[in-house]
């Protein structure tokens, strides 16, 4: 049976699980028995890529948990290899084929990768698919504010999710405050900084507090400040105890203890502004 969950509605009318199960660094050969696994302990979103060369047992789990297509919501994401016009749709549906579906419930640019200068390229790619029906909502990764005034400048459309690096340590409030101004969701990957907040002294009394591990007391944070979140886990406990989080609640004295573990150079992962193809 479905878990308890929230669900957060885009500007263009479609809604999405607020928390859903993401699958970077989870092996091909194991993915399908990982996603079958999640979709069994109540998660019905689903983040991959292409990049992450496991599409193909995405699939195979979605069509082995019995779930039916209509109950789920699939993401992935063009890799920066294929920003131009025609590779992005080719991309597109090389991503499709690998999965075994029709449709994707969103796709994503994985990179702005700037230095190639042809983000736009894709996001007119994109804003096609779309048009198609073939990606029903579409949006973007690690753009930052310059990088997503220029889809608006250039084509009058914005994503309506921009999946971002974001945790504790890390808490990007200029961007976040840039969605919020134009009705983008802010998704975050890492949401617990890669392990690293998970024996933080600060969080581990409000664990205790609410009877909660450090890693449902991170993911809560982010349910309550409206995110999106995707955290990775191929251990069947962890898996059903992250999507645990929507029975309890913090309170302002927990936020406000939170927000104080914000480290402007708290970033884990690549800085978009400089990152390209290895």
């Amino acid at each position: 049976m479905p878990s308890q969950q929230n669900t957060v509605t885009f500007y263009d009318g479609r809604s999405a699980p607020q928390l859903g199960l993401g699958v970077w660094q989870v092996q091909n050969n194991e993915a399908a028995t990982v996603v079958e696994t999640a979709l069994k302990s109540g998660y019905r979103s689903i983040d991959t890529a292409a990049i992450y060369g496991n599409e193909d047992g995405v699939g195979r789990g979605v069509s082995a948990s019995g779930v039916a297509r209509d109950d789920l919501f699939i993401a992935t994401k063009l890799w920066n290899d294929r920003h131009g016009h025609d590779s992005a749709k080719e991309a597109f549906q090389e991503s499709l084929d690998r999965l075994g579906l029709d449709y994707v419930d969103l796709y994503l640019i994985h990179w702005p990768a700037p230095r190639q200068n042809k983000f736009v390229d894709a996001w007119e790619s994109l804003i096609q698919l779309r048009d198609e029906g073939r990606a029903k909502s579409i949006g973007v990764c690690n753009f930052n504010v310059p990088h997503l005034q220029t889809l608006l400048d250039q084509t009058g459309v914005l994503p309506v999710v921009n999946q971002i690096e974001l945790h504790p340590g890390f808490q990007q409030a200029e961007l976040r405050e840039y969605h919020a101004e134009h009705d983008i969701v802010t998704e975050a990957w890492s949401p617990l900084g890669r392990g690293s907040m998970l024996g933080h002294p600060a969080l581990a009394p409000i664990a205790e507090k609410h009877g909660r591990s450090v890693a449902q007391i991170i993911l809560r944070w982010h349910i309550q400040l409206g995110n999106m979140v995707i955290p990775k886990s191929v251990t069947p406990s962890r898996i059903q105890e992250n999507i645990r989080v929507f029975d309890f609640s913090l309170d302002e004295a927990d936020m406000a203890a939170i927000a104080k573990l914000d480290d402007p150079a708290g970033r884990t992962g690549p800085d978009p502004e400089v990152f390209h193809l290895p």
